[in-house]
């Protein structure tokens, strides 16, 4: 007989890693349809599946089966992963459209290129901070843990590197386009 998700959130609560296995095989996919269907991005729904849970695991000790079934405090998780994903990704737009999320479809070969030249022009310092943030979508947070830095230094560095970043593109697709 199979084991219910409460029973097997109980078990892996006590140690049992083999109840987590269960658990995201009984989860995995109804968590990835519903992210699918939200999002419409298939990566990003697969990669908040994954980070859903990883953090499961740290936060399975905050489970409490009288305030919910498992499924529901999965989803809560996923949820809030996703939103912060994906209003990270409309902050990065509004700075710079051109980057996040990159669409292979839209820009042109040169464009990507000449952006790819322009990151590579930063220093070194702000440059692991913009792949961090707009090629990996991390969080300020783990950016700082990542580089070992505190976050109003991330938070510094990406500034500066976007306004280099901007002044360095306008000039380049100015230049290209006669403007």
């Amino acid at each position: 007989m199979m084991a219910s998700n409460e029973e097997l959130m109980t078990a892996f609560q006590i140690g049992d890693k083999d109840a987590l296995a269960q658990l995201y095989a009984q989860l995995h996919e109804p968590l990835y349809c519903f992210l699918y269907r939200y999002t419409k991005d298939e990566q990003l729904s697969v990669d908040i599946v994954h980070d859903s849970f990883e953090l499961l695991q740290t936060k399975k000790d905050q489970y409490d089966q009288q305030r919910g079934k498992v499924k529901a405090f999965l989803f809560q998780i996923a949820y809030r992963l996703m939103i912060n994903k994906l209003n990270r990704r409309k902050r990065w737009q509004t700075l710079m459209p051109f980057l996040v999320p990159i669409q292979k479809k839209t820009l042109q070969a040169e464009d990507t290129l000449v952006i790819q030249q322009a990151i590579s022009n930063l220093p070194d310092k702000q440059r692991a901070v913009i792949l961090l943030a707009f090629y990996e979508d991390l969080p300020q947070e783990d950016i700082s843990l990542i580089l070992d830095i505190p976050v109003g230094t991330v938070k510094s560095r990406l500034h500066h590197a976007i306004k280099t970043l901007k002044a360095e593109l306008k000039e380049d697709f100015h230049h290209e386009r006669g403007i």
